[in-house]
């Protein structure tokens, strides 16, 4: 080899390496550099991508806390001072300072009993018995007699059963005698050797409890009974005290729900005093609101009655006398906040606005003057300052996540205090609208809330599936946050699907024409508004018209039958949770009021019957309950599968061990899951 040849291969020998050097730092900063530039992407996309999942939208599920709009826990006043909690202390949510205040802590000088239930200032109870002080005020060996809880299965407004007078001298209870009532076996599982459950259970034209009034003195220790005159197929509810603890006011309720009295006692005695007066209806009377004495006037109340049709105030005096009605339109007033520091003025709150809507009023006792509190769109609730000074108004709406504001009532004006960021912010979510259509009476304006899936296509069509609830004392669309759409109907639509909710007559809120429309025909005319529902999905060209299914629970597992029985070539896939299937087996107080009797109306209740229909069944219809549902028990779903197997149709079946009526912890998060499993498999 020359010279020059040598020295060429070293040469050439130096370049390659410099070349392959140079290639390999060029690779290696293009793969960092593409690094780089995925993590700058990473970083600054939204979080659009990512799906949401049951995880994060049922209750139960590991991520639910974090996308419910933070907003103040344990919102109250101090003063004038509104007050929040957190970690342990009261903050106030004007200045964020920490607060020193009673306000939260337990007024009892000891501590309640493991067992101790019902607890409510002092007052407790044990199993069946009541106790004040770790006294016992009742001493009932037969279980069948209980005292100190809610009766009548919380109908009538009823939510607690013990009733402290102003000055704590008295204390009411409720008292009631289920030995008439049958025995109704719930089964637990999870022993070794299943255990037998017995509850009281008392079904529509059955035996009911009875129900007493004690009255326990604190000072002399002793407890004497009402002596209300009637002892079987009688309510007692809407409990009050006057001023001075003499008299103790309450609503009584004939069996057939139709004839209400206001009735006064005395409360040393027991005796009745009078009746002050009486409100009749020919379907039904559902008093759900104790008499309120004005703020100025012990010997003035106000009464809650739908008597020309909705919900309004009338002012009474103590001898019964009507003096005037205090509030009147064609709209429902919701709720009683209170008076204001002179005592002249009523807060409320009410639909006056929108049925979809709930805002806050100020009314003039005498002049009727009234002003809008509430400033802002959406649906408010209210809390008052103890003076009657201030006014917390806690709302959302459909783009408003939550606030909290601060009302000066003399002035009537207001500040936003708090506003609770979105948590879904990061998210593509599905856009949901809010609309309205005509009932099967063709007059009736309806509400409804569409959801379309994500990255919808008005060209494509779409599986669509009703959530329905549909019963009394239900509301489902309204101008909440989000319309109130619910986390299944969010996860539902990300997987492409269309959720459509309508409130159909006998729903709330809209007058009591609206409401008993369906007055012994439960199921008849809500099935025939939610089928206006189904033509007016039709009628969209993105609805793919084969693929239309109902999911619905309690009441709406009711209505999730009669669409697919009733209409079984519409209807080709439904699940039902917790469904009445017949109401004879359900609860005499709510079955009764909208039913009447299986004996009175034996039409009614045939019509309604799910059970005697299951041979009607085309489509894929799944059941589901809870094992140890004590509202709507197992029997109506067993039975409805033995109506099935007779008449040859197969609908399938799940059950909850352990569970009651509603599915709670990491169950609720399998049941969604389930539910939606079932659609999928069978809208593929």
């Amino acid at each position: 080899m020359s010279a020059f040849q040598a020295n060429g291969f070293f040469y050439f020998k130096k370049l390659s390496e410099l070349c392959s050097q140079l290639f390999l730092k060029i690779f290696m900063l293009k793969k960092y550099f593409n690094f780089i530039l995925f993590a700058l992407i990473i970083s600054v996309l939204p979080l659009s991508a990512q799906t949401l999942t049951l995880e994060d939208l049922i209750p139960g599920g590991k991520n639910f806390a974090n996308f419910r709009p933070k907003m103040p826990q344990k919102l109250q006043w101090n003063g004038d001072d509104l007050i929040y909690y957190k970690d342990g202390s009261f903050y106030s949510l004007e200045t964020n300072n920490k607060c020193d205040t009673e306000v939260g802590k337990p007024t009892q000088v000891f501590s309640y009993p493991k067992n101790a239930k019902n607890q409510d200032d002092g007052a407790y109870t044990v199993k069946n018995n009541l106790f004040f002080n770790e006294k016992a005020i009742t001493n009932n060996a037969d279980t069948n007699i209980v005292s100190g809880q809610i009766v009548s299965r919380n109908e009538f407004g009823i939510e607690k059963g013990t009733f402290w007078s102003p000055k704590r001298t008295y204390l009411a209870f409720y008292q009631k005698d289920e030995s008439n009532v049958g025995v109704y076996p719930l089964v637990d599982v999870s022993a070794r050797e299943a255990m037998l459950k017995n509850i009281k259970y008392p079904m529509a034209g059955m035996s009911s409890e009875i129900v007493s009034v004690g009255i326990y003195n604190t000072l002399t220790e002793s407890v004497l009974y009402l002596n209300t005159g009637e002892k079987d197929d009688h309510y007692i509810t809407n409990l009050a005290w006057s001023e001075d603890e003499k008299t103790i006011y309450m609503a009584e309720l004939n069996r057939e729900q139709n004839d209400c009295k206001l009735n006064a006692y005395d409360a040393e005695t027991g005796n009745f005093i009078k009746t002050l007066f009486e409100e009749k209806n020919e379907k039904y009377v559902e008093p759900l609101h104790p008499i309120i004495f004005l703020k100025n006037n012990p010997k003035q109340f106000l009464w809650q009655s739908r008597r020309d049709g909705y919900n309004h105030f009338y002012l009474y005096n103590t001898d019964g006398q009507l003096i005037r009605q205090i509030t009147k339109g064609a709209w429902e007033v919701t709720d009683f906040v209170g008076f204001d520091q002179t005592g002249n003025k009523l807060i409320y709150t009410s639909k006056e606005q929108s049925p979809l809507e709930n805002h806050i009023y100020s009314i003039d006792i005498k002049t009727f003057k009234k002003q809008k509190l509430s400033k802002e769109k959406g649906v408010h609730s209210a809390k008052l300052s103890p003076n009657g000074t201030r006014l917390a108004d806690i709302y959302s709406s459909q783009y408003v996540a939550g606030k909290v504001a601060i009302t000066e009532l003399k002035t009537n004006t207001t500040k936003i205090v708090y506003t609770a960021e979105n948590p879904f912010q990061n998210y593509q979510m599905p856009q949901t609208s809010l609309g309205s259509l005509k009932a099967a009476d063709g007059k009736t304006d309806l509400y409804y809330r569409l959801t379309k899936p994500l990255d919808f296509d008005s060209t494509k069509y779409y599986p669509t599936i009703i959530y329905v609830y549909g019963g009394p004392h239900s509301q489902m669309v309204d101008n909440s946050w989000m319309a109130g759409v619910r986390g299944w109907d969010i996860f539902m639509a990300e997987k492409g699907y269309i959720i459509f909710t309508l409130d159909n007559r006998g729903t709330s809120n809209r007058g009591l024409a609206f409401e008993n429309a369906t007055f012994r025909h439960l199921g008849e005319i809500e099935t025939a508004d939610q089928m206006e529902g189904v033509k007016f999905l039709k009628s969209l060209s993105y609805v793919d018209t084969t693929k239309i299914g109902v999911h619905g629970w309690s009441f709406g597992g009711f209505i999730t039958l009669n669409l697919m029985l009733r209409h079984p070539n519409t209807i080709k896939v439904g699940v039902a949770g917790g469904a009445v299937t017949d109401w004879k087996y359900y609860e005499v107080m709510y079955g009764e009021r909208y039913m009447d009797t299986p004996q009175e109306n034996a039409d009614g209740y045939k019509n309604a019957n799910m059970i005697d229909r299951a041979g009607d069944l085309k489509g894929h219809l799944l059941l589901i309950c809870g094992d140890n549902d004590n509202t709507v028990v197992m029997q109506q779903s067993l039975l409805f599968l033995k109506s099935a197997i007779k008449n040859g149709t197969h609908p399938d079946f799940f059950v909850y061990p352990g569970q009651e009526h509603n599915m709670v912890g990491r169950d609720r998060v399998h049941l969604h899951e389930h539910i939606t499993r079932y659609f999928d498999d069978w809208f593929k």
